[in-house]
């Protein structure tokens, strides 16, 4: 049964303010249009067999872009933009248009960045914020990283919301993954709460890909091109060895998209190893036993392991990070122990390398895709907020960028299905077989 999802996003109140964006209202005039709050998107998920025959508002999302009204008057504004979690390629892009479409299109001259996250508002930390405009952030999308700095944790949302009163912020940019934007969903309750006129928009930064609701995070694309470059690497090194085994690591905590994407994109993989999937190590039909075959074969092989893949062997309870995210064991130096334990013992030698390009890939710049992306997102979750919108994200549902109530996109993770198209096409890419498990489910 398809899952019915109330797509409203809050305001702050009547836009009637004309925007300083003079766009038009007219069709084939040459001049692009205001978006109006009639142009609605039918989201993915309503391609189900099951959808609604027809849609109530509620079901369908709000394009973003420019409205001809706004809520704030500019030369009152004062934005902030804070990133938070993980480094992702594509940070500074985003930063960048933000600001640029606050100081260009708008004619915003108070814009501040929050430095080390949300760590940033706290006072005991007394980290200085960061003066932002067109000339500071001219050249950064070049640069990998967010010049704001980043961190985890510091949700202390009551004292948050307190230094964004004492500041005099009328809108806050967040750019964060799945705990930033539930941070930013709290901070913007209290806000509403507390009856204060602040803004608060989100802009999905998940280089795992796997916030709910949206097609694309940005980093995304890039992370996956660059594990591809690993991927091809690790294969040649794998060849050059007697009985080469190369086992990779990349990111993906919950969800194995870039591991699924990537092994897809370099078609020289052999086995993909994600959370989603369980496997056995030991047993006539576990991974060890399966590697061995290959190997034997084939005299090398490439595996691909996400980082919260096969969790359950490690036994590990290491509690939670300070964004709330439960520790991992390290399934990588875990398999390559492994490996070498079980081909050590059954008297076979083998090359193994071990490569974990995690931090690398993080750090790098966006891909032109990615900072086409970027550029668009922040663009565009400035238009939101200037019109009042707020406990909303910024993201890409149907190739088209749409406004998403923050809540709806926080309320679960998006995950890889093990009986979607898409793992069965890495499936049939590697060659490995379709479950690990010596205790299969029976099929009907």
């Amino acid at each position: 049964m398809t899952e019915q999802q109330d797509f409203t996003i809050s305001t702050l109140g009547a836009a009637k303010i004309p925007s300083p964006i003079k766009l038009s209202k007219v069709a084939d005039d040459l001049i692009a249009n205001y978006v109006t709050d009639a142009d609605l998107i039918i989201p993915d998920h309503y391609g189900a067999p099951d959808a609604p025959k027809s849609y109530r508002r509620e079901d369908l999302l709000e394009k973003a872009g420019p409205r001809e009204y706004i809520y704030f008057d500019p030369s009152k504004v004062h934005a902030a933009i804070v990133t938070c979690g993980g480094l992702c390629p594509g940070l500074n892009a985003v930063i960048r248009a933000i600001v640029m479409c606050l100081w260009n299109q708008y004619g915003v001259r108070r814009i501040t960045g929050i430095r080390y996250g949300y760590r940033g508002f706290l006072p005991e930390y007394a980290i200085p914020t960061m003066e932002l405009n067109p000339e500071i952030v001219d050249n950064i999308h070049t640069l990998g990283g967010t010049i704001l700095g980043s961190s985890r944790g510091g949700n202390r949302v009551p004292e948050i919301v307190d230094a964004i009163e004492r500041l005099g912020i009328s809108m806050l940019f967040a750019i964060g993954g799945d705990g930033t934007q539930r941070g930013a969903l709290a901070i913007a309750e209290e806000i509403e709460a507390r009856k204060l006129k602040v803004a608060v928009v989100g802009i999905p930064k998940t280089i795992d890909n796997d916030l709910s609701f949206i097609q694309r995070s940005f980093g995304f694309e890039t992370a996956v091109a660059e594990a591809s470059k690993v991927i091809t690497c690790a294969n040649v090194e794998a060849r050059g060895a007697i009985r080469g085994i190369s086992l990779v690591k990349v990111m993906g905590r919950e969800s194995g998209f870039i591991a699924v994407n990537t092994a897809l994109a370099s078609s020289d993989v052999d086995f993909v190893l994600i959370p989603e999937v369980p496997f056995d190590l030991y047993g006539d039909n576990g991974f060890y036993a399966a590697l061995e075959k290959r190997v034997l074969a084939n005299n090398h092989a490439v595996v691909l392991v996400a980082e919260g893949a096969g969790q359950e062997h490690l036994k590990a309870s290491l509690g939670c990070d300070a964004s709330g995210n439960k520790k991992l064991g390290d399934i990588g130096t875990f398999l390559k122990a492994g490996i070498q334990a079980y081909f050590a013992e059954k008297n076979i030698d083998i090359g193994l390398r071990y490569i974990d390009p995690s931090y690398i890939i993080r750090a790098i710049p966006a891909s032109p895709s990615d900072a086409i992306y970027c550029a668009r997102l922040g663009t565009n979750a400035v238009h939101a907020a200037m019109s009042g919108r707020t406990k909303c994200l910024i993201a890409q549902v149907n190739n088209k960028i749409v406004h998403i109530p923050t809540a709806v996109s926080v309320s679960k993770r998006n995950c890889v299905s093990p009986e979607s198209s898409l793992w069965r096409d890495v499936l049939e890419a590697t060659g490995q077989p379709v479950l690990m498990l010596n205790n299969e489910p029976k099929l009907d």
